[in-house]
């Protein structure tokens, strides 16, 4: 019998031997659950849990597990654990003794047989405890364990692989969620603890203090446990282990959807740029708190590949939205999509870098009624360039020029390079110009680096990946003029003064926007290597107070770029060779100034002139030619209404107390509708009646000046004149 009985040991130990993992195969297989994501130099920048079934550390080599728990552990668990070979025999023969005698004993099961129990799961305890045969199975695999594995070994895989209370599993996650601190600064109150929850991890507060006491005095003699019960009580209510910690949240969240989720993710963002990100946002929102600004948001790219940098997606602890990210979160871009405005109308020849727009009032017919752009400080400069009118960010230009262009081919544009538009140009209309569409700050940052790379445009890129696949988005001579235009300091003067913050001391092209109502505040430039977008706002899309683009995101901006080229240069691009540079000299202005400055300006070749003059007026808002030059030449015109003008009669007026206004730009005029002549003079109100109309003015011999068409709604009644 006891030949058989060996005989099978031995055959189920050779079984077990063959079957038991070796520890460099356990520590391989262990995942925790949440994923490390390193910067490009290999710096942990997040923390993410990725696994939500349980709390799992980082697996802890023994050395990084503080000596008190490993004291502890062995004390309270198994106190020869260094002198037997698996199996505790005379912990084994007391067990069974006091079971003959119905004692209570401290049980028998070692760190390695629970250690085996952990690795497989045939031999863990059941609600009913274990069997015969599982205890036989365990301490087999336990015996074989201790020959095939160092007892150093054992410890440092028990330590990470055993349940201590709830969802919480392994050392490191016990120490950072009931601690807040690493496993190796756990001192003697902290062991006791974390030792007692092992024999009971879900056992109250009390019960658990009071195994603590024991293991402390197994320690050291004369331990006080006088404050141990409300110290367990606190630690076992903490839960200091977020579910997110590090410098980059609002990436990392959107690295690991792109990516497949590991142990550590390295990316590629930059971890000494990411923190100046961080903090110069913080520190310029703190300084704006009193206007009511509290969220903004930043990415840095890299040109060439288009890789993620930086990217700050809140304000954090200044938000109450912190968790939405503002790098991806759609808002109205203003004034910033002016830039791929006048490059798709310098590239359809339409347009020259010198050529004279007019800012001045305008009201523009559309299906909806009126549209009357104002700029930015409710002035108007008159006859300005294209390079005036862009970096000074002039509105009613943009919207002149978007006349020409029409806001379907520039919706086309802006989705060529990759901006994902909800609506179509039609629904925007010509406020298009002036950003009303809503995009995310990436996406727009990504497109200003296809201005960078000459017109090409690519993905993003959150992990190393082979140099992208450009596509052609816009023409790169067109481009390089508009980069040449945000760089021009001069040129930005009429708007931002000569001392604007948007002038580096390197190379670079910048463009500001703020949204309607002062809801949205952008800065997105670039310089010879790097692009970076900054967005200010309120997530809950309240106003601020009084924040312009260079009190609100240009700072910012500058901040980040002056810090990127500390050390490294900035060179303005080599002109295309498409694009030639020809003095320019501009005529003289009403005043009696000149309209502009003589200067060298860059041209599409072929489009070259050297005077630009405005000797000319305008019909309307309608007729203006690439040049900036007029097709009509009238003595007078007629400034309102304006051309399709829709009036509605308000019925609850009476029809004789209602009147149009005309105005025209001279007084010796007469004013003809519908071919009969009905008043005269630079101002008129007439008597609206309903249809369509043709409203001409004449001068005294009869001979039309200009003409426009009306239509008035609703009901009238005619009057004696």
């Amino acid at each position: 019998m006891r030949r058989a009985l060996a005989a099978v040991w031995l055959a189920l130990a050779a079984a077990w031997a063959h079957a038991l993992p070796t520890f460099d195969e356990v520590r391989a297989d262990f995942r925790p659950s949440e994923t490390l994501v390193l910067s490009r130099e290999g710096e942990v920048i997040q923390r993410l849990r990725t696994d939500a079934t349980v709390r799992r550390g980082q697996w802890q080599p023994l050395a990084a597990v503080s000596p008190a728990l490993r004291t502890a552990l062995v004390l309270s668990e198994d106190k020869r654990f260094y002198e037997h070979s698996g199996v505790d025999w005379a912990a084994v023969s007391a067990a069974a003794w006091g079971n003959l005698w119905n004692q209570r004993t401290r049980g028998a099961s070692t760190l390695t047989m629970q250690l085996a129990g952990l690795l497989d799961g045939d031999w863990r305890q059941g609600p009913g405890g274990r069997t015969v045969t599982q205890k036989l199975g365990q301490a087999m695999a336990a015996q074989v364990l201790d020959r095939r594995w160092r007892k150093d070994q054992i410890l440092e895989a028990y330590l990470n692989l055993v349940p201590f209370r709830g969802e919480i599993v392994g050392i490191d996650a016990l120490a950072r969620t009931l601690f807040g601190k690493a496993a190796h600064g756990l001192d003697e109150r902290e062991a006791a603890v974390a030792a007692a929850l092992v024999r009971a991890p879900n056992a109250k507060p009390a019960l658990v203090a009071r195994r603590a006491c024991g293991v402390l005095r197994e320690m050291r003699k004369g331990a006080d446990c006088d404050a141990l019960d409300l110290f367990t009580t606190a630690a076992l209510q903490r839960r200091a282990f977020d579910a997110s910690e590090g410098i980059a949240p609002h990436f990392a969240r959107q690295l690991l959807r792109r990516t497949e989720p590991g142990e550590r993710v390295r990316s590629t963002v930059s971890a000494p740029l990411q923190r100046v990100a961080v903090e110069t946002l913080t520190r310029h929102l703190r300084e704006l708190r009193g206007r009511n600004v509290e969220d903004g948001a930043l990415v840095v790219l890299d040109n060439a590949t288009g890789e993620v940098l930086a990217w700050v997606g809140s304000s954090g602890a200044l938000s109450q939205a912190a968790e939405v990210d503002g790098v991806l979160a759609a808002r109205q871009p203003g004034s910033t999509l002016k830039p791929f405005l006048y490059a798709q109308a310098i590239q359809q020849r339409r347009l020259t870098a010198a050529s004279l727009i007019e800012d001045s009032p305008a009201q523009i017919s559309t299906a909806g009624g009126l549209y009357i752009p104002q700029n930015y400080d409710r002035q108007f400069k008159g006859w300005v360039s294209v390079r005036t009118a862009l970096a000074a960010s002039l509105n009613v230009p943009a919207v002149r020029t978007l006349v020409m262009v029409s806001p379907d081919a520039f919706f086309a544009q802006l989705q060529r390079l990759g901006m994902p538009l909800q609506e179509s140009g039609g629904y925007y209309g010509y406020s298009l110009a002036l950003g009303s569409a809503e995009v995310p700050l990436l996406h727009l940052t990504n497109a200003y680096r296809a201005l960078a790379n000459g017109g090409k445009a690519s993905p993003v890129a959150f992990a190393a990946t082979p140099r992208p696949q450009r596509t052609r988005a816009l023409d790169a001579d067109a481009a390089f003029i508009v980069g040449d235009i945000l760089s021009d300091a001069n040129a930005r003067v009429r708007t931002f003064g000569t001392d604007s913050v948007l002038a580096t001391r390197f190379w670079t092209a910048v463009k500001t926007g703020t949204s309607k109502d002062m809801r949205d505040n952008w800065a997105v430039g670039w310089s010879q290597r790097y692009t970076v977008g900054v967005w200010v706002g309120n997530a809950s899309g309240a106003a601020m107070h009084d924040v312009s683009g260079t009190s609100g995101a240009a700072p910012i901006w500058a901040d980040v770029m002056g810090w990127l080229h500390r050390t490294t240069p900035s060179r303005a691009p080599s002109p295309p060779q498409d694009v030639v540079r020809q003095p320019v000299r501009y005529g003289s202005a009403p005043d009696g100034g000149w309209l502009e400055s003589a200067r060298d300006e860059w041209f599409l070749r072929g489009t070259q002139q050297s005077l630009f003059a405005m000797d000319k007026g305008a019909a309307s808002a309608h007729q203006e030619s690439a040049g900036g030059q007029k097709d009509l030449q009238p003595s007078a015109r007629i400034l309102a209404p304006a051309p399709g003008t829709i009036v509605a009669l308000d019925p609850d007026i009476p029809p004789a107390r209602q009147r149009l206004r005309f105005e025209a730009d001279s007084a010796a005029v007469r004013w003809r509708i519908d071919g009969k002549t009905v008043g005269q003079g630079a101002q008129w109100a007439w008597l609206p009646w309903p249809g369509r109309h043709r409203v001409e003015l004449t001068d005294a011999r009869g001979q039309v000046l200009d003409r426009i068409q009306i239509e008035v709604r609703g009901a009238g009644v005619r009057t004696r004149e």
